[in-house]
C-alpha cells in the first residue's frame, strides 16, 4: 500500500508534465517516390516511437530487401493497395511524442490524381513537409503541393531534400536544389522555410545529425519540429459560432448548440446574430459537464441569451471587433477535385461552416502552378486550382480565409452523388453587375451596414438631426411621412425615422443608442470590397 501512496503522485505529475507538452501538426508531401513514408516511417523508428510488433509486421511485408532489413515505408501505407504498389493513397495519420512536443503526422500521397487525398491533409496542418528527390530535382507535383500548402495557409515549411545518399552526399545537389525551390516559394510570399539534407533510408539528419555531411550544420529534422513555433493560422476575426442546431430540453430552456471556430466568449458577452443582426448578452454556457466561465476554439458549446432571439440552424453568433462579411457573391480560390472538369451549367451545392446552399460556379483564370501567373481556361480540370466567382442563392457570413480558416473555407458537392468536387478558399466579397436582378436584404445590408427599421422621435427637429447623424455615418436613412411609409422604407432595409409626439425617444444620442443595442447599427467594412457587417 505504502508503494502504491508513492506511485500515485508521481504518475499524476508524469500526466501533468505530459499535458503541458505543446502539440505540432505536421506533413509529408512531394512528388511520388520522394520518400515520404520512409521518411515518416524512419522518423518513428529511431525516436521509439513504434512498437515490436508494427516492426515485425512491416519486416514481414517487406519485399526486394536484404536479409533483415525493413520496408520503413510500411509503418505508415497500411491499405493493401498502397503495400502492393509501394505508393500513398490516402491520407495516414500517426500520433507520437518525445520529451518535449507531441505530434500529428499526416503522410500524404504523392500521385497527381490523389491532390485531393493530399489537400485534405494540409487544411489543419501547422507545417508541411515538403520532400524532394535530390536526383530528380524541383517537379511539377512540387511546386503543387507547395502552392496548395501556401493557399491552405500553412505558415511554416521545413524543405527536405532527401536522398542525398543516391546524390553521393554533395553539397552542390543540395545547394541547386534548394535555390531553385527558394525562388519558387518567395513567389507564394516567402512563407519561413528551413532546408536541409537528409536521406530518409539511411536515417541522415532525420533524428541524430549527420556525420556523412559535415558542410551542414543545421538541426536534424526532429530537433527543428521539437523547437519551432507551433500553431497554425490563427483566426483574427474576434468570436465565431455557427449555429448547428436550437436545443429545447423543456420549454424553460433555449439554447445555441454548435462549435466554436475562433474567439471566445464569457457570460455576459454581447453577441450578434446573423442574418438578423439582432444583439443579446450571453447567459450562460451550458455543457454536457456543467456551465463554464469561458468557452472557446475549437469547443462544442449550448450558449443560451437574454433575448429569446429567432435564430436557427446555419445562423451565425459573433463578437468582437472583427465583423463578418455577408453575401451571395463572392471571389474564390478553387482546388477542383473531380475527374470531370469544371462546367459553369453544372448544378452544384456549397457546404460552409453549418449550412448548405444551391450556388453556381464562374471562372475568372486559371493559375499556372510554375508560374503562378494566371492563364485563361474553358475550364479547371482535376487538380487543377484557379479563382472562381461564387453566387450562391442565399446569403452566406464569412470572412476570407487569411483571416478565419472555418468560416473563410467551403466545398463543392455534387448533387446527384454526393461527392465532393472542389475545396474553396475565400478571398472577398464582389458586387453584384448592373442589371443581374433586384437588390435583396442580404446587399443591402452588407452595403450599409445596417437592417431596416423604424425610429420614432419627438420632434421633426430632432428627426432633422438624427437622419444627419444617421447619414453621416453611412447609413441609408429618410424622415417618413406617415407609418405606412415608414414600414415601406423598413421593409426596403432602410432606416426610417417617423415623428411621433408620444415617443419615448426625446434625444439624438439616445436614439443612436438604442439602435445599436438593438443590432440594427453595426460597424461596417468600406464598399469598395462589397461591405460587410
Amino acid at each position: 500500500m505504502a508503494t502504491r501512496a508513492v506511485l500515485e503522485p508521481a504518475f499524476e505529475q508524469y500526466l501533468a508534465r505530459d499535458g503541458e507538452k505543446g502539440l505540432l501538426r505536421f506533413l509529408t508531401c512531394g512528388s511520388v517516390d520522394d520518400g515520404k513514408s520512409t521518411l515518416i516511417g524512419r522518423l518513428l523508428f529511431d525516436s521509439r516511437n513504434v512498437f515490436e510488433d508494427q516492426v515485425q509486421a512491416a519486416a514481414k511485408a517487406t519485399r526486394n530487401r536484404a536479409a533483415g532489413e525493413v520496408d520503413l515505408s510500411l509503418l505508415t501505407d497500411g491499405l493493401r493497395a498502397e503495400r502492393e504498389q509501394g505508393i500513398t493513397i490516402d491520407v495516414a495519420y500517426r500520433y507520437f511524442a518525445t520529451a518535449r512536443r507531441k505530434f500529428i503526422i499526416a503522410d500524404t500521397p504523392g500521385h497527381e490524381q490523389y491532390t485531393r487525398n493530399m489537400a485534405t491533409g494540409a487544411s489543419t496542418a501547422d507545417l508541411a513537409i515538403l520532400l524532394i528527390d535530390a536526383r530528380q530535382g524541383v517537379l511539377p507535383q512540387s511546386r503543387r503541393h507547395a502552392f496548395i500548402c501556401s493557399l491552405l495557409g500553412i505558415p511554416r515549411f521545413v524543405v527536405a531534400i532527401n536522398k542525398m545518399d543516391a546524390a553521393g552526399y554533395h553539397r552542390a545537389v543540395f545547394e541547386r536544389v534548394r535555390d531553385e525551390f527558394a525562388g519558387f516559394l518567395a513567389k507564394l510570399g516567402s512563407p519561413q522555410a528551413y532546408f536541409l539534407p537528409i536521406s530518409a533510408l539511411a536515417g541522415d539528419n532525420v533524428v541524430a545529425r549527420s556525420r556523412r555531411m559535415p558542410w551542414f550544420d543545421g538541426p536534424s529534422l526532429l530537433e527543428h519540429l521539437e523547437t519551432v513555433e507551433s500553431g497554425g493560422l490563427q483566426a483574427s476575426t474576434g468570436f465565431r459560432m455557427p449555429v448547428q442546431c436550437v436545443s429545447r430540453p423543456d420549454h424553460a430552456f433555449r439554447g445555441y448548440a454548435g462549435q466554436v471556430v475562433s474567439g471566445a466568449i464569457h457570460p455576459g458577452d454581447m453577441v450578434t446574430a446573423l442574418p438578423s443582426g439582432r444583439r443579446s448578452h450571453v447567459r450562460r454556457i451550458a455543457t454536457f459537464d456543467g456551465d463554464l466561465a469561458e468557452a472557446f476554439a475549437p469547443m462544442p458549446v449550448t450558449l443560451e441569451l437574454e433575448d429569446p432571439l429567432d435564430i436557427s440552424r446555419g445562423d451565425l453568433l459573433f463578437a468582437g471587433s472583427g465583423h463578418p462579411h455577408m453575401a451571395g457573391r463572392f471571389e474564390a480560390h478553387l482546388i477542383w477535385m473531380d475527374p470531370r472538369p469544371l462546367d459553369a451549367r453544372r448544378r452544384c451545392l456549397l457546404k460552409h461552416t453549418t449550412q448548405t446552399v444551391a450556388a453556381e460556379v464562374t471562372l475568372r483564370h486559371r493559375v499556372d502552378i510554375h508560374t503562378l501567373h494566371a492563364e485563361a481556361a474553358p475550364a479547371l480540370e482535376m487538380n487543377a486550382i484557379g479563382v472562381v466567382e461564387m453566387v450562391t442563392t442565399k446569403a452566406l457570413f464569412f470572412d476570407s480565409y487569411r483571416l478565419n480558416r472555418i468560416t473563410g473555407s467551403f466545398i463543392l458537392i455534387d448533387p446527384e452523388t454526393n461527392a465532393t468536387l472542389a475545396a474553396g478558399m475565400i478571398l472577398q466579397p464582389v458586387a453584384a453587375p448592373a442589371g443581374s436582378g433586384p437588390v435583396t436584404a442580404a446587399e443591402r445590408m452588407a452595403r450599409w451596414g445596417h437592417r431596416g427599421a423604424v425610429i420614432e422621435i419627438e420632434t421633426a427637429s430632432l428627426a432633422v438631426a438624427l437622419e444627419r447623424a444617421l447619414f453621416d455615418h453611412g447609413c441609408s436613412v429618410a424622415v417618413a411621412a406617415s407609418r405606412s411609409a415608414a414600414s415601406a422604407l423598413k421593409g426596403a432595409g432602410i432606416l426610417a425615422i417617423l415623428v411621433t409626439p408620444s415617443a419615448p425617444l426625446r434625444d439624438v444620442a439616445a436614439a443612436l443608442r438604442q439602435l445599436q443595442q438593438q443590432g440594427v447599427l453595426v460597424s461596417r467594412d468600406t464598399v469598395s470590397t462589397g461591405g460587410g457587417i
